[in-house]
Order: structure tokens, then sequence, then C-alpha cells
């Protein structure tokens, strides 16, 4: 099957519910969660266990979230068994774990057992709940997720989430509640939100990514369309989007639109920057012809991004009948999701921060922000993540990147790749005027050699911030140590 006829496949789940496996109620009693204490699987143990659902689980690590869900009553085993599956009719495996896992294995080898991927469980989690709501983006997503998360939490509605960052006010990626209402963050890797059934569908914006997965851009808007077509309520578009408003031209759903100016229903005005991290505006609703306005607000977290989120969050919570003070409030008490802007420390003068960004127009955005706070110099220390995208996209990582002072590059982070694109940090390096990059070698040896470099050169007044969707948080925290 080539990589076109997979994603029309991926896409035409969307028209078949029906013929769906993952159509309507989860039809097991035992569920089996392979590697139970990841951030993507933990959220789920906690829905599926508040439903009353008998649910096991196993890991390879003693970690604070093992021990969290084994106060849920969970059994967890250490170490990954085939034995460890016995009495499951359910087997959920992540993407992470591969084919020759003992437990994933042990449960394609046995008859009559459901082995499922977490985005399937995900999905039918989604028809669990009568308002489901999806936010999908190729930027944003976590951010925006996570404030409307707040804004319901902190109002006191009995919410469910699952966010694809820590967020503080739950604790964690996720949250159980007993209320009709579903917040999910709704990722466009390998279409796996096309397996979701929302309510409501958000898309933020729509940009050349997973393009390993997705090859062409019409493939990338196809997939999409059939997300927001997937809605039954509505569907919530950034209407300053080019690509998000042709991708959805024509879908016979009630089309709300969210963005920078007033063409939108809803937008933002009388913007104004208080301090680096502190912006106040007001967010209109356009009803009739008229202005409306819906509350003013003050947001905590840098950038003029965050305005588009939080106007996106906020009209969102509008349209599902969130009062405007709790709507207000929510957005005041939030501070950030976790790896988005993320503030790790503050030594001999220098503050250290650290962002999921891992895509130009990520970067290229956090780095204009980091710009406008003050700081004498922004040290950019990017870790590339998959060498597909750093391969297809390097010049434009190259232009991002070069709006920071300073720039240190690591090795690449492959991830689910090898590098058969002969891809090399030095290829990147080589396009950024006084870029800092070291020859490959053993990811501990090159994060140790990259932190010491930065703690010798950077000076009070400077702003470190790590930058990638790897483990470039771990640098941020070695810096902040040898700071």
């Amino acid at each position: 099957m080539n990589n076109n006829e997979k994603i029309q496949r991926n896409i035409n789940k969307v028209d078949n519910f029906t013929e769906n496996k993952y159509h309507n109620a989860i039809n097991f009693k035992h569920i089996h969660l392979i590697g139970i204490g990841g951030s993507g699987m933990y959220p789920l143990a906690q829905i599926l266990k508040s439903n009353n659902f008998s649910i096991t689980g196993s890991d390879n690590n003693e970690t604070e979230t093992v021990e969290a869900v084994r106060k849920m009553g969970i059994k967890v085993f250490m170490g990954q068994k085939p034995e460890n599956i016995i009495g499951a009719d359910l087997v959920v495996y992540s993407a992470a774990i591969s084919k020759d896992n003992p437990e994933r294995a042990a449960a394609e080898n046995t008859p009559g057992l459901a082995i499922w991927e977490r985005s399937e469980l995900l999905g039918a989690i989604s028809r669990m709940y009568p308002l489901t709501v999806g936010i999908s983006g190729t930027h944003g997503k976590t951010t925006c997720t996570s404030m409307l998360t707040e804004i319901f939490h902190d109002s006191g509605a009995d919410i469910t989430a699952v966010i694809g960052g820590k967020l503080k006010a739950i604790g964690g990626s996720g949250i159980s509640g007993n209320s009709d209402i579903f917040v999910v963050e709704s990722c466009e890797f390998n279409d796996t939100f096309l397996k979701l059934s929302p309510a409501v569908s958000v898309i933020l914006n729509i940009d050349d990514d997973h393009m390993d997965y997705f090859k062409t851009m019409d493939n990338l808007k196809a997939s999409f369309r059939h997300f927001a077509d997937s809605a039954s309520t509505a569907v919530f578009i950034n209407g300053d989007d080019e690509n998000t408003v042709e991708t959805v031209s024509g879908i016979e759903k009630p089309l709300i639109s969210f963005g920078m100016t007033r063409n939108n229903t809803y937008y933002p005005k009388n913007i104004v920057k208080v301090s680096p991290f502190t912006t106040t505006f007001d967010i209109y609703k356009k009803q009739n012809n008229e202005e409306i306005l819906i509350t003013d607000i003050e947001m905590h977290v840098p950038g003029e991004h965050n305005i588009l989120n939080v106007t996106a969050a906020a009209a969102i919570a509008d349209f599902l009948g969130v009062k405007a003070p709790d709507i207000k409030q929510g957005i005041k008490n939030f501070r950030g999701a976790g790896r988005r802007f993320e503030k790790f420390g503050e030594k001999r003068g220098i503050v250290v921060c650290d962002d999921y960004a891992h895509h130009p127009t990520e970067i290229s955005a956090v780095l204009k922000t980091a710009t406008t706070m003050g700081f004498k110099n922004v040290w950019a220390v990017h870790q590339p993540f998959t060498f597909s995208r750093t391969k297809t996209l390097l010049n434009e990582f190259a232009e991002a990147l070069s709006i920071a002072d300073k720039v240190v590059l690591t090795d690449i982070f492959g991830g689910r790749e090898v590098n058969t694109f002969d891809i090399h940090t030095e290829d990147l390096g080589k396009l950024i005027p006084g870029c800092i990059y070291y020859p490959e070698s053993n990811k501990e040896d090159n994060f140790n050699t990259v932190a010491d470099f930065v703690v010798k050169n950077a000076a009070d007044g400077d702003l470190i911030i790590t930058l990638g969707c790897g483990d470039a948080n771990k640098l941020a925290r070695k810096i902040v140590e040898l700071l």
C-alpha cells in the first residue's frame, strides 16, 4: 500500500464509523496498558478507572506517575513480560512500543484478544462524552487545549481532558470528570485525530509538517478537512490562516472563526503589553453586524501567538456557555503549559527557559517574542528533531534560528527515524552566521559539551532558551545546574 492509499484509508474511517471497531462503547472489561506511566497513557488510565473499567499496566521505570497510577488502585507490573497481559481482553500500546515488545507480541499472538494503538483507545473514549472538543493545528494545540481546560476547570466544571503537555492546574496531562465535556488535544500525526469523534472540531492553523507521512500539502489538508467534517455540532477555525480557510471551504457544518483581525467572529482589540510576561486586551464577538465585548483579558504568557490561542479558547468557551468572568479568571490563572516557554530557572542574572518548538514557524514565533522581552542576548539552543523534517525545512530552520543573537545546535534527535537522508547538524549550522555546533557524538557527551559552552559564554541579562520536541528540556536542566 503506498502512502496516499494509506492516508485515504485513514480518512475513510471518518465516513464509516458504523463499520469501525472503535464505534460507540468500549466493550471490554479488563484493559491492559503497556507503558502506563507515559504522559500519553496516564490520562487514559485515569479516565478508564473513573469509568469503572478493570485496568492493569506495565512500565520499565519507577516514576512519580507510576506511583500515582498505583494510588488509583491500578496494578502496575515492573518490566514488560508476556504473562502480564493474562486476563486482559484489550491490550493498548503507544506508538513508542515496538512490535517486538514482549507484551505487544504476546497480545498479537493471542487469538481473540483485542489490541489497539493508544490513539484508537482515545478515539473510543471520545465517543463516551456527548461534548468532545477536539483542538487541532500544526502549532499551538497544546497551549490552546491547556487554556480551555484551565477555563473549564477553574470555573468549577467537572470536565475530562487529555493534553499533550503538563498543566499545573490539573496536576499533569489529564483529568477525569463526571460532566459531558471532554477537551482533547487532537494531533494530525499519522492521522491519529481521525479516530476521534468530536462534537466541536477546532483548527488553529495548517502548516507543512509531518511530510514524511503526508508527502503533500493536499494530503495534509484533506485530513484536516475530514477532521473538521467529523464534528457533529460546529467547527472553529482560524479565519486568518489561508490554508485553514481553504481546507474547510464548502463544509456543511456551522463555521465559527477566530483570529487577530476583525474579519472573524471572535477577535482581540486594545492590546497592551504591560510587561514581558503580561499582556492585556479585550475579546470581541461580531453578532448581527454589531461588536459585542465578551470580556477583558489579562494574559500571563508571552507572545502574539498566545493572544491568538487565548482568543480561540475564549471563543470556544463562550460558545459552550461559560460565563465571561470565568473565561477572564481562567486565562488570568493560566501560567503556561509544560515545555511552552517554560521557565526552568534564573541564576547569575541569566534566565533559562525551554520550549517544545520544533518547526520553523514555531521557532520563529518563540524567538520573535523572546527578542522583545528586554534581554541583552537571546541564546537559541536547538535540538533538531527528525532527519526528514530537518532535511525538508533546512533553509527555513536556518532563517528562523537566525532571529536569535546566539545559536548553538545539538545533534539531531532522530526519534523514530534512521539517518537515510544524509543530513547532519553541521549542514544546518553552516547556514546560520556565528552558529556553534559540535561533531556528532553520544547524546550525553554532546549535551555536556553544549551546556558547558553556553554557561561559560552567557552573561548577566541574557536569556537561554532550549528548543525542540525531543529531550532538549534535559539540556535546560543541565544548564541550570551548571549555572
